[in-house]
């Protein structure tokens, strides 16, 4: 793993999303405190990167919890900000939280012909963030997300599963959060092509680096149990 990326202030609320153990509201003190920080530290196309990335990390928070509505308010104000940031000064950071973003708003709308209509741009944002570094584990997560992640007959999770492990074998410069996205997700496709021997180790390593997330403990779960626990969708 590479020293981290993120600014220290920026770190608490990371973490309160991965490590799943305070509800929403109990992060919005933080997401506030990150929005505060941004403000204060940041300037230009750095600070509409900070308070799209702080955005992010709140709609996850709350489409973990299923409210998907106040979710999509995130992610659309973290959209605008990231399409602000590639306009004043494109970037790595600026074209990935723009990507990340739209992902994440897709997934929140639910959609149809809202994902038909804006589902490649997510690629292709990942993609202009690859333009400018090469290395960017989480665009490079993104790419081997749409094989992995995809529904029926879209995916491809041998692909992606490949591309994961390109990325986890060095194929990427991963921070903490990149490594817990990449082993979780190869734990997840490998549970829903029920090879649980193999999902078992991925998924454990996942939660080496956040012991408490619910989503891959729930997943571990059903994986030790041979495909009969409960699993939350993603």
């Amino acid at each position: 793993m590479q020293a981290e990326r993120l600014p220290e202030w920026m770190l608490p609320l990371r973490e309160a999303i991965y490590e799943q153990v305070l509800t929403a509201e109990q992060t919005r003190p933080l997401y506030a405190a990150a929005t505060a920080a941004a403000r204060q530290h940041t300037s230009g196309a750095s600070r509409y990167v900070a308070l799209s990335r702080a955005e992010f990390f709140m709609g996850r928070a709350l489409l973990f919890e299923e409210r998907n509505q106040e979710a999509r308010t995130h992610f659309a104000e973290g959209l605008r900000l990231a399409e602000i940031a590639v306009e004043t000064a494109p970037s790595a950071d600026a074209w990935l939280i723009r990507s990340q973003n739209l992902g994440h708003l897709i997934q929140a709308d639910g959609r149809n012909t809202f994902a038909m209509r804006h589902g490649l741009d997510v690629g292709r944002f990942a993609e202009r963030a690859l333009e400018f570094d090469g290395r960017n584990a989480a665009a490079l997560h993104i790419l081997a997300a749409r094989y992995v992640f995809a529904p029926g007959i879209l995916g491809n999770i041998n692909r992606g599963v490949d591309m994961m492990k390109a990325i986890y074998n060095g194929g990427g410069d991963m921070g903490r959060d990149d490594l817990f996205n990449v082993t979780s997700a190869i734990g997840w496709g490998r549970v829903q092509q029920r090879n649980f021997s193999e999902a078992i180790p991925w998924l454990r390593k996942a939660l080496e680096v956040y012991p408490t997330n619910q989503f891959v403990a729930e997943l571990l779960e059903t994986a030790e149990a041979g495909g009969s626990g409960r699993r939350r969708s993603r």
